[in-house]
Parts: C-alpha cells; structure tokens; sequence
C-alpha cells in the first residue's frame, strides 16, 4: 500500500506592520534603551513576503531602524560603537548574500542585467562609505554629517531595490526560484556574516 506524502503548507505572507515591527526589534535587540525612530518608509508590494524579496526588506527595515539608533547616539558612547558595527557587519553580509542568492542569476538575463549590475556596482561604493567611517574619529564634528550622507546613499540604494530592481527581477523568476533563492540567502547570510570583518580606509575623494 502506497503512503501519501504531506505536502508541506505554503508560507503565509506576514502583514507590512508586523514583518517592519519584528525587524525594527531585531535591530533594538542590540541596544534596547537607544530609540529606533525609523518614520515612514517608501511603499514596496514585498514587505511581508515569504520569499527572497521579503526576506530582503526585511533586513532593509533592520537597517533603516539601525541608522536611525545610531543618529540616537553621541561621540564614542559604546552604544554607538556597538550599534556602528553590527550595521556594518550587517550591511557587508547582506550584500554579499544578496549577490549570491539573486543578482547572479539576474545577472545572467539580459532583460535584467542592467539593474543587478547598477545594484552591485552600489553595494560597493557603499562598502567603502563604511569603510571611510570606521577610519575616522566618531567624535569628530564632521563624523556625524558623513555618516548621515552614507545614510542618505543607502535609503536610497534600497528604495531602489525595493521598488524597481526587484519588480524588474521578480517578473523572470518563478515561484520556485523566488522561494529556493530565500533559503540562498538565509545560509550565505549567516556565513557572510560570522566571516564579516570591518575594513577601515579613509576615502581620499568625496
């Protein structure tokens, strides 16, 4: 007699006010007496997703929410030293996962190459905002106006994503493929991450 196998149940999409609550918490973990004043943010029809997209924003919103605790902060408090190194370790890994996961396979459709380069050339240029940070003195007068323009290049950076690039990718990319690339990521973030080292090199050119 043949046994029936159960099909696993399809995961349930998270409401945007919950999937953006649970990773603003994820990011006050670090520091829970610092506010997290992360406001508005710009529509996408993934926040909430159970697939890469999803999983995506969701450390976007981490990030966002990590920014604006750092902002919370003043000169060389431990709390902005901790909150500065888990955003960089954090920002470094995602976006090494992200490239694994998704835009080496965009990468390889000519309808979509063009956005997961522009993507990749970005991750990049923000590695080094990140990397001119951790090379000077946090409490310096001007550390603080840096830091916000490399918050302004990122927010922007991932509104981008949000609401052009991963449209532009999820209209190629099947059901199977969004949902595989999700566990992608999860594994390569985790790996990226406890590998992750803060490189610190002052930008000669702004």
């Amino acid at each position: 007699m043949a046994t029936q196998t159960k099909s696993r149940p399809a995961a349930k999409r998270k409401p945007e006010k919950q999937a953006k609550a649970d990773a603003v918490a994820k990011a006050k973990a670090i520091e829970p007496d610092v506010a997290a004043r992360i406001g508005s943010t710009p529509r996408t029809k993934f926040r909430g997703n159970p697939d890469i997209f999803g999983r995506l924003v969701e450390d976007h919103d981490r990030h966002r929410a990590l920014f604006a605790m750092i902002e919370e902060t003043e000169g060389k408090s431990t709390e902005r030293q901790t909150l500065f190194r888990e955003l960089a370790l954090e920002v470094q890994a995602h976006a090494a996962a992200e490239e694994q996961a998704l835009w080496s396979t965009v990468l390889r459709n000519p309808e979509t190459t063009e956005f997961a380069r522009h993507a990749v050339a970005e991750h990049k240029e923000i590695d080094e905002m990140f990397a001119d940070l951790a090379a000077r003195d946090m409490a310096s007068p001007g550390w603080l106006k840096r830091f916000a323009s490399a918050k302004e290049e990122y927010l922007h950076h991932i509104r981008e994503e949000e609401q052009e690039q991963f449209v532009a990718a999820e209209k190629t990319l099947g059901a199977s493929d969004v949902h595989y690339m999700r566990k992608v990521f999860n594994r390569r973030k985790k790996a990226e991450k406890a590998a992750a080292k803060i490189e610190k090199k002052i930008k000669l050119k702004d």
